[in-house]
């Protein structure tokens, strides 16, 4: 396909996704009669592009971009899976095989990453929030569904997998050749630093991360810890209970969050007294790679003035998805119902944004000599990089007054 029927289809794509939302806000207030009228404008677009434009193209992909393009413009979570890709879907999502460790997520059509493992092969490469896939083993990733680029990443441990990467640092496209491994989750960081303060920095909430949060910050209390720091950055990996369960740990009382949907009804998370392990000032820190339940647990602690938290604002995931199949075998990957803070705002649609905003500075990759980024492994130095994060968080702590 050469480039001016490759842009004809992005165009094209666009353009009728934007003529669904807006014939979809349209007929809802027009007729409640008749509640699709706008696919009467879509499929006129259809034919005037296809009688008239200079060249035919290839209508097949312009309404699949459309699809991609309508479903992402509302939830960038969200998948198409035709009827193949939904059997290899159901066949393939519980098979626990070795992957790259990322977190995906839709932008501007493409799959992009919202936070990686660390120590995962996605890790070692440098790959970071924002990053872009290109492609993926040599196929597009515009108007992939985002569930289909997953079980792309997955196979065998030791297989490998091809990517293009457009990175934030470096706009132009890189290859990168990633070998799967299984992910293993690192271990709860904890650590005593000077006058008396705590710093615990869980890098995931997958499961049984909280429980090692607890027990790191009853060892610190011990180890005579007066203050806390909670570090959530690039803590993108965990469902939305752990997220509650960590929110948990530091709240005796009060609203941690609410699920609510469309046709899910209103479900709150109250504190529970019983699971409360310290009355210690907290500080928390966030970063755009903050997501999921850590995003939920920070905007729990906000928002009922437990902690004050410093930092970028979060990625923004944190709904309720499901499949929602389809006569033709085919299904919608949504989110359902959407998680809201205390204070009754949209997770997903804000994300969370500290009381001190703080940019948080790039981190520093070493290339070689062809300019490529060298990948990271355990045994090489850590180059000490100031953390203007921390010391404002330790600034902070030092601030609070014990309870």
């Amino acid at each position: 396909m050469n480039s001016r029927i490759k842009y004809l289809v992005v165009t094209s794509s666009t353009c009728v996704m934007l003529v669904l939302v807006l014939g979809t806000v349209l007929g809802r207030s027009a007729s409640s009669d008749r509640p699709y009228p706008q696919l009467g404008v879509y499929t006129e677009v259809l034919h005037r592009i296809k009688s008239e434009y200079v060249e035919e193209p290839d209508m097949k992909s312009v309404t699949l971009g459309a699809l991609n393009g309508l479903l992402e413009s509302v939830d960038p979570f969200a998948s198409y899976l035709n009827a193949d890709q939904y059997k290899d879907y159901l066949k393939n999502k519980d098979a626990h095989k070795a992957g790259v460790g990322m977190v995906l997520a839709k932008k501007f059509g493409f799959v992009g990453i919202v936070g990686v493992t660390p120590g995962s092969p996605a890790a070692k490469a440098g790959l970071s929030t924002n990053d872009m896939l290109e492609t993926i083993n040599g196929v597009a990733t515009r108007d992939m569904p985002l569930a289909y680029a997953a079980l792309l990443l997955e196979g065998d441990a030791g297989s490998n997998v091809e990517l293009t990467v457009v990175r934030v640092r470096r706009p132009e496209p890189q290859k990168i050749k990633l070998t799967r491994a299984a992910i293993v989750y690192p271990a709860v960081t904890q650590k005593m630093m000077a006058d008396n303060i705590g710093y615990i920095q869980p890098s995931t909430l997958a499961p049984g991360k909280v429980k090692e949060v607890a027990a790191a910050v009853e060892l610190l209390q011990k180890q005579g810890a007066q203050k806390l720091i909670l570090d959530l950055r690039n803590c993108a990996v965990g469902e939305p209970q752990d997220g509650i369960a960590l929110a948990n740990l530091f709240l005796a009382k009060g609203e941690i969050a609410y699920l609510q949907g469309q046709k899910v009804p209103r479900q709150d998370f109250e504190a529970d007294a019983a699971k409360d392990i310290t009355t210690l000032p907290l500080v928390v820190i966030t970063n755009r790679g903050t997501a999921a339940g850590a995003e939920i647990a920070a905007a729990a602690l906000m928002d009922d003035k437990r902690a004050e938290l410093v930092g970028e604002r979060t990625y923004g995931d944190a709904s309720l998805r499901k499949a929602v199949t389809m006569e033709d075998g085919g299904a919608i990957i949504l989110s359902v119902a959407k998680y809201y803070s205390p204070g009754g705002k949209a997770i997903q649609d804000v994300g969370v944004t500290p009381e001190t905003v703080m940019s948080e500075p790039e981190a520093q990759v070493e290339l070689d000599e062809n300019d490529e980024p060298l990948p990271v492994t355990p045994d090489q130095p850590e180059h000490k990089q100031e953390d203007p994060l921390l010391k404002k968080a330790i600034e902070i702590a030092n601030g609070r007054k014990t309870a």
